[in-house]
């Protein structure tokens, strides 16, 4: 009897255990609200729930009312004031239900004027000085929150009625981009105001590489001539430059390039040297002749170069898109 007693406690045990593991194995979901949980009023917003593959039932809850709808997404396409608050959401696989999700606040915005941001002393900070972000307003809000573009949540804090101030010690290039920030009621949390008119913050004295373009081509003719000159003078000193003595050794330094590399690189400048030599003697010939003939037979209509107008720039097309909003479910 007590071996029976033994065995049906062991299998007992053996099952809680099972159950237990078959528990805890469902992982927590995830809750976000698309675009973002700061919805202006008016706009559309959808809250997701997204769980493993194969769910069989999620379940999304409002914990405000306490209602809560039987999907995966709940899709707002007006917000409105009574919409905003606290969610979460769970899922069921079989018997078992998973742990509640990360509570997401859903807030609704522009339900009052928009605040005003200012930066102490300025928007221009160099690098390891402090700088301090004043968010003030007209009502007597003891709410404020602060928001930089691409960051994933505000920065948040209770301070004395009408402003506040958040403080940034030892200001780095991190710092530096657009700034917003929020006013309400600890009484309506979820209930903000219109967000201010954008602030930038700029770190100075962050380096900056800068691409030095090459020099243009010379354009007229005048600049081929001073081009002409100052090669030709170029090439003349180089051509007065004295050689060294041959009964004298010259050891080649280490940043000179080897003998033959030297010698290579010699034979190709004497090569340019020559091209450019008859490239000047054709060109001077041509003068030569050019004035010659003309001696011969003078000119009986001189034209003038004709300056071509530039062609119309063409059109561009407007386009327009249209906007739409999805379907909102029906809550369960």
């Amino acid at each position: 009897m007590s071996a029976s007693l033994s065995a049906l406690f062991c299998l007992g045990l053996c099952l809680g255990q099972v159950t237990h593991a078959q528990t805890g194995a469902l992982p927590k979901p995830s809750l976000q609200a698309l675009p973002s949980s700061l919805v202006p009023l008016g706009k559309l917003v959808t809250v997701r729930c997204q769980g493993p593959p194969d769910v069989d039932l999620y379940r999304l809850e409002e914990l405000r009312s306490g209602k809560y709808f039987d999907q995966a997404v709940l899709s707002i396409p007006v917000m409105e004031q009574r919409f905003a608050g606290r969610y979460r959401c769970s899922y069921q696989n079989g018997t078992l239900w998973s742990p509640a999700s990360n509570t997401l606040e859903l807030v609704a915005t522009g339900v009052f004027n928009k605040p005003s941001l200012s930066a102490q002393p300025s928007t221009a900070v160099s690098p390891g000085e402090d700088v301090t972000l004043r968010c003030q307003s007209q009502y007597g809000f003891d709410q404020f929150a602060l928001y930089k573009e691409g960051d994933s949540g505000p920065s948040k804090t209770p301070e004395r009625w009408y402003r506040a101030d958040f403080p940034i010690t030892t200001v780095t290039a991190a710092h530096s981009g657009t700034y917003r920030c929020y006013s309400f009621s600890s009484g309506l949390p979820y209930l903000w105001s219109a967000p201010s008119d954008p602030l930038e913050l700029v770190v100075t004295g962050t380096s900056v590489t800068t691409t030095r373009l090459p020099p243009e081509p010379p354009s007229t003719v005048k600049e081929f001539s001073e081009f002409r000159g100052r090669w030709n003078h170029l090439l003349v000193n180089k051509g007065s430059s004295t050689e060294p003595p041959r009964n004298v050794t010259v050891l080649p330094k280490e940043s000179d390039p080897p003998p033959g590399l030297a010698l290579q690189s010699y034979t190709e400048g004497n090569l340019v040297r020559i091209c450019l030599g008859a490239v000047i003697l054709i060109f001077l010939v041509g003068l030569l002749a050019e004035a010659w003939h003309s001696r011969k037979k003078p000119l009986v209509h001189r034209v003038r170069a004709v300056h071509r107008p530039l062609p119309p720039l063409p059109q561009t097309q407007k386009s327009c898109q249209d906007r739409g909003l999805p379907i909102g479910h029906n809550r369960g």
